[in-house]
């Protein structure tokens, strides 16, 4: 089974056995960025991730935009279900921007990072990075990694929203939003490939849009089926 959530700015209680307890073996969770779980790499930290890599399920994430990519970027590069992955500790891993995961037969396009809300606070201070945006290459790997898939995949998984989607939000609650090339970038990614679901972290909301969109935070959700666990 593939399940998705979104973003757990290091809060173990949301990855806590309990909490995960109906994943079974070879099982697959995959987080929608914000992982935050590698921020200061101290030895508290590390004991964590050794925890969260020595389950019996999969435990991936997209990166967002709180991350210290300075730590990601150590984690060594391997090809991992027909793409490349990360890997952090054991069953632990970040999947990369543009890849198209091979997960159970299940085509999945991951594109993690985005523009954060509070960028202007964070600029130019350690706990900015420019990273946190995908680079002209990243956008451009995954273009081609989609029309290598003759532009179809089964899961759209990615930290920001598309335009359209991220608008109808800002509408549907009344507030204001950020919204940049990337999420621009994602319209067209959906005109383009065909698609079942896509599920989008980032905006720390669980709201079903349509068929195919879902925010999610900290639901857990069968990512075929898009029903709660």
């Amino acid at each position: 089974m593939i399940y998705v959530t979104g973003d757990t700015h290091g809060d173990a209680a949301r990855l806590s056995t309990q909490t995960l307890r109906p994943l079974k073996e070879n099982d697959t969770l995959i987080i929608c960025g914000d992982f935050g779980f590698l921020w200061n790499g101290d030895k508290k930290e590390e004991k964590i991730l050794r925890e969260l890599g020595s389950r019996k399920y999969n435990i991936c994430f997209l990166d967002g935009t709180h991350e210290n990519f300075d730590l990601l970027r150590e984690a060594p590069k391997v090809p991992w279900k027909h793409g490349t992955a990360q890997v952090i500790y054991g069953n632990l891993r970040r999947l990369m921007r543009g890849e198209i995961y091979h997960i159970e037969g299940q085509k999945i396009f991951t594109m993690g990072g985005g523009e954060s809300p509070d960028m202007e606070m964070r600029a130019g201070t350690e706990r900015w990075s420019r990273e946190e945006m995908p680079s002209r290459e990243e956008l451009f790997h995954g273009l081609e990694n989609i029309e290598k898939a003759n532009f179809a995949v089964d899961l759209i998984l990615t930290h920001e929203p598309p335009l359209k989607t991220k608008e109808f939000l800002s509408m549907d609650t009344g507030t204001q939003i950020r919204v940049s090339a990337l999420n621009t970038y994602f319209d067209e990614i959906g005109k383009i490939c065909r698609y079942k679901k896509w599920y989008f972290g980032s905006l720390h909301l669980d709201k079903v849009i349509s068929r195919s969109h879902t925010a999610v935070f900290r639901d857990i959700r069968d990512a075929l089926t898009g029903e709660k666990l």
